[in-house]
């Protein structure tokens, strides 16, 4: 949705209370007009949003690329003010059920976080090497812009005049930043340029026998349909002439002009910045940040001391492993053995790599057969593990998935960076493929887009520490499902939870507490196993995108106790494939929200029984 570009809002709800001696409510009907209505409003929300459209796999807007202009954005926040407006005035909350009034809930929610981060439009990084459109745009053209027919591929090409304009947007927006003093660190528009010069490196923007990335799909999709005689030589021929020259007249100025403005600016970026604390508004923004990451009230103090604890309680965890194993040497020692043993990574080549890929399947799949003795609810989406494109892919950078589509016809993707397979260990990659596909982020996004008992806008929200509480909940949960036989690769699972809780003292230490680049790579050395090359990427990623590491720990951690909760509760009458629907089943919710949900499943389980 164009409106959710900043997610995630934090309202104070009144928790519902439930005791076991009433007799239980009759459970009020859903309200078909109110559901009717968040379709409405949905449909018009994806309306502003062709990006968001190709996503789900819907061919609106198929030649149109999102207004990314500052007063898009400001449109796109007074429109969602006005549907609450609306919603508050057409529906009478206490009148609806449970399920509705989340619905109407999440949608103030949404909103009320949506306004208050007008405030910080202009403090958020327009370019970074992490989340920066200039690579997202055309990975999203190449991955996401499915080609069925002559027409399909000429919105392709009016796509890249949209992503033109798109660019040029954002390079007005950065310049206005840097009027401002506000600029992301060197070593981020540094990686800007380099991933930049690389899309618009080869043919047609040079004389090489390479076609550059954009390129090289169009024609490959152009060759496709002639191949499957949808469309004839002539006008083959006229999609490819189309198409090197939009890239050559439209895309290549736009770029240039992103290449131009970094260059401009690296001398005037700091090489050894602090947090955005340094900015103006700077504080209140991380404070705002961690209130959309966390979905909850936790301030920067508590979330850093928080990490404290969880380092220190998952290093006595990691002793007890090393003991295991027979290791003779101190934590530091073994971490070094785990870092620097050849026998923990597969070799830096092209077969190294396939066999990387092929063994984070391997994993998935065994555990996937397993999901029904833990689950109720399970996704139908199919699952891919593929190499990050070339052109965006960094040393060391952290995995991600992307979504596929709701009805299926995308699969959902688990992206790896392997430029560097030194920074790749075997023992970490199990917990990884856990995360990033079942029962992780795979299985959570998929079962969500495809929940038929909530309106759609709920399945497509992405709450932060609800999605990657959930995925690192997943880590641990596979030890249960049977996962990490070998048990430095349960070292390899702690070593991803240390790492989660690293963050919650780098993050804050960063952007709340004064520290530099330095002495947060020397805080995650000093207490995980993660190679350097790693550690510089992730401290590197927190330093642009304030508070979102964060989200993953506070998540897990809330799941995990609504677990204890549940279990201690109910006792006998614990089903933990009922617990695990309860958690997925109405889509993402804030942190406040999901444990509504599941104390009145609690409450309502005991009544039954």
């Amino acid at each position: 949705m164009a409106f959710l570009k900043v997610k995630h809002v934090l309202v104070l709800l009144l928790i519902i209370g439930y005791s076991c001696d009433k007799a239980p409510e009759k459970e009020k009907t859903p309200n078909e007009d109110l559901n009717a209505w968040f379709e409405e409003k949905y449909e018009e929300s994806l309306q502003k949003s062709p990006l968001k459209l190709t996503s789900l796999g819907i061919k609106d807007k198929y030649d149109q690329i999102d207004d990314l202009s500052l007063d898009a954005q400001i449109e796109d926040a007074n429109w969602m003010q006005e549907s609450v407006d609306e919603l508050k005035k057409n529906f009478e909350y206490q009148s609806l059920n449970k399920q509705d009034q989340m619905s109407y809930d999440i949608w103030l929610y949404q909103n009320e976080l949506l306004q208050e981060g007008l405030e910080y439009q202009d403090v958020g990084y327009v370019f970074d090497q992490m989340t920066g459109i200039h690579t997202q745009l055309p990975s999203m053209l190449i991955n996401f812009h499915k080609v069925d027919s002559l027409e399909d591929m000429q919105a392709y090409v009016s796509r890249i005049q949209g992503t033109a304009r798109a660019i040029n947007q954002l390079v007005d927006r950065a310049k206005s930043q840097a009027s401002k003093n506000i600029l992301p660190p060197r070593f981020a528009l540094e990686t800007v340029l380099n991933q930049s010069k690389a899309i618009v490196t080869g043919q047609p923007f040079q004389d090489t026998e390479v076609n550059s990335p954009l390129y090289d799909d169009m024609l490959r999709k152009t060759d496709s349909l002639l191949t499957q005689n949808k469309i004839d030589d002539q006008q083959a021929k006229e999609l490819r002439t189309a198409s090197r020259e939009m890239l050559l007249k439209v895309f290549q100025p736009a770029y240039n002009n992103l290449i131009a403005w970094t260059e401009n600016e690296i001398p005037n970026a700091l090489e050894t910045p602090t947090g955005v604390s340094r900015h103006p508004n700077g504080k209140a923004f991380y404070d705002y940040t961690l209130k959309t990451s966390t979905t909850t009230s936790l301030t920067a103090d508590e979330i850093h001391n928080i990490g404290l604890e969880e380092v220190d309680r998952i290093q006595k965890e990691m002793l007890n492993i090393k003991n295991e194993v027979g290791f003779e040497g101190d934590l530091q020692e073994f971490f070094k053995f785990v870092n620097e043993d050849e026998q923990f990574y597969f070799p830096n080549t092209d077969e190294g790599r396939q066999a990387y890929l092929d063994e984070a399947k391997q994993y998935i799949d065994e555990l996937t057969k397993k999901l029904p003795d833990y689950f109720g609810i399970l996704p139908k989406a199919s699952l891919q593990v593929k190499r990050v494109e070339a052109f965006r892919e960094q040393d060391g950078a952290p995995q991600h998935y992307n979504a596929g589509t709701p009805d299926g016809s995308r699969p959902g993707t688990y992206y790896v960076h392997l430029s560097d397979m030194t920074s790749m260990p075997k023992t970490t990659m199990e917990g990884v493929a856990y995360h990033e596909g079942n029962p992780g982020h795979h299985m959570q996004i998929s079962v969500a887009q495809e929940l038929e008992t909530v309106p759609n806008f709920r399945t497509q929200l992405g709450y932060n520490a609800y999605v990657e509480g959930w995925a690192l909940y997943s880590e641990k949960l596979a030890k249960e499902m049977g996962g990490y036989k070998n048990p430095y690769y349960d070292f390899g699972r702690l070593v991803n939870e240390i790492w989660r809780a690293i963050r919650l003292v780098v993050d804050t230490g960063l952007h709340s507490k004064g520290w530099k680049e330095a002495e947060a790579i020397q805080y995650f050395k000093d207490n995980s196993s993660i190679s350097e090359n790693a550690i510089i990427a992730e401290v590197q990623r927190y330093m642009v995108m304030p508070g979102q590491a964060t989200g993953y720990k506070i998540g897990m951690l809330k799941i995990q106790e609504l677990r204890q909760r549940a279990e201690t509760q109910l006792g006998d009458r614990f089903d933990i494939r009922k617990f695990h629907d309860i958690i997925l089943g109405s889509g993402a919710l804030p942190l406040e929200l999901l444990e509504r949900q599941v104390d009145s499943w609690i409450e309502v389980t005991k009544q039954e029984s």
